[in-house]
């Protein structure tokens, strides 16, 4: 079960991006996502060792490049695959590839292990804009501002949820961001792996990424295909990259 506060207003945003998918369908996406795990900014150091991270994920902010390096969000089109697209181009971003979205870290420094990052209340505005600002800062997609939180309850399946929680085994990251909910244009959509009830629906794929111990440097990659709803079929895809600062 979706929460909306509007049912009009998500679905004029779904048919504006169904016209600009029209419009951008003669365009080819070549871009290749395995380029863009290039670590940022290392100059954090951190206690760390094999297993659990508990802490916050700080995001380094995307930047555009000869290549998209940095934390980034990207939509896979309904029917396409997360390894080959087509991706949603949001005429919003500021990149030169516009299928890539860049994201700022929000004012807990990006993705908290071991406690939930809640939106606020209101967590819209009059227009649909997402005003959560903690893991990330809200980034405008197709004329609307997008963010995440993460809580307790699934809001659109009730169901109850635990932390994001990741696990460092010899440099390599698995985990699970079930918790993970995008708040955009007054509907909240799950966007973790696997999904509330243990799901990993069409092109949803598991939390993986690489970690060095040593300066706390990381990368955590995710999809997470959306189910009902105004994009149904659609799939974000979700790039972290920065510093793991331990609790």
């Amino acid at each position: 079960m979706t929460r909306s506060r509007s049912i009009v207003r998500p679905l004029l945003m779904a048919l504006l991006l169904v016209f600009a998918l029209v419009a951008a369908s003669c365009s080819s996406d070549g871009d290749d996502s395995s380029s863009d795990t290039t670590a940022g900014d290392t100059t954090e150091t951190t206690a760390a060792a094999s297993g659990d991270l508990v802490g916050t994920f700080g995001i380094d902010p995307g930047t555009d490049g000869a290549e998209v390096t940095g934390s980034y969000f990207r939509m896979v089109q309904s029917g396409g695959t997360v390894a080959d697209g087509p991706f949603v181009p949001n005429g919003d971003s500021t990149a030169t590839d516009q299928t890539y979205t860049l994201l700022e870290p929000g004012t807990d420094g990006g993705l908290t292990t071991g406690a939930f990052q809640p939106g606020p209340d209101p967590l819209f505005d009059a227009d649909g804009n997402a005003l959560a600002d903690a893991i990330i800062q809200p980034v405008t997609f197709f004329g609307v501002s997008f963010s995440i939180t993460t809580s307790d309850t699934d809001p659109e399946s009730g169901d109850p949820v635990t932390e994001v929680t990741i696990t460092d085994e010899d440099g390599t990251l698995t985990g699970q961001t079930t918790a993970v909910t995008a708040a955009y244009g007054g509907q909240e959509f799950n966007q973790g792996a696997p999904k509330p009830d243990g799901s990993s629906p069409g092109e949803t794929t598991a939390v993986s990424g690489t970690y060095d111990a040593e300066t706390g440097a990381y990368t955590l990659d995710w999809a997470s295909q959306i189910v009902g709803g105004s994009f149904d079929g659609f799939t974000g895809v979700w790039h972290l990259e920065g510093t793991f600062t331990a609790a």
